[in-house]
């Protein structure tokens, strides 16, 4: 299994081969494209000439990182933030698992425990900490036991709610569909 998106295919062999490619395409998922959210950790590798490292990032220095955020075309639509983020969770990543991302995941005895340690991630409540988990069952065989109850609705096998399901175009379709449906849901009910 693999994450296949309908980007730049070197961004998605980035993302299938690098644990922190992965996990910094989900901190940049909020307020832009999915697609562009798990493009940007390529991009930013092409920035830096290499690939990512966690320790370089968590000391790398902050208003140069921003200024490689926001270089055109920019990483993100707000780069100051986002930078401190990924900056933020890369210290995390170097204190907590020696700057290695799949430390994340490494030895977790169940779906629980890795659903816990990302959602103390910077960035990562709880729906985002049950979507980063659902991606790693579903696309990267990521599977404490569990892992699909942790996940919530977004373990589900034949959900299509969030990156974790999309797999192709007929995928991505009705993934969007489905965020569609929860916004137009979330106003009408703000709006009663």
């Amino acid at each position: 299994m693999a994450l296949t998106l309908p980007i730049d295919p070197a961004a998605n062999e980035l993302l299938n081969r690098d644990a922190l490619a992965r996990l910094l395409g989900m901190v940049l998922d909020q307020q832009v494209p999915m697609e562009k959210a798990f493009s940007s950790p390529y991009v930013l590798t092409q920035r830096l000439g290499h690939d990512l490292d966690a320790r370089e990032l968590a000391e790398y220095d902050p208003e140069k990182l921003v200024a490689l955020f926001a270089q055109p075309p920019a990483l993100h639509r707000f780069p100051k933030a986002m930078a401190a983020r990924v900056q933020e969770v890369c210290r995390v990543l170097v204190d907590r698992y020696d700057g290695d991302a799949a430390g994340l995941w490494a030895g977790v005895t169940d779906g629980t425990e890795l659903r816990r340690r990302i959602a103390e991630l910077p960035g990562f409540g709880a729906q985002k900490a049950q979507i980063f988990l659902a991606l790693l069952g579903k696309r990267f065989d990521v599977r404490p036991e569990g892992w699909r109850e942790a996940a919530g609705g977004y373990g589900d096998a034949e959900a299509y709610r969030s990156v974790a399901d999309v797999t192709d175009a007929e995928s991505l379709r009705r993934v969007r569909e489905y965020k569609q449906q929860m916004k137009a849901a979330a106003k009408t009910k703000t709006a009663s």
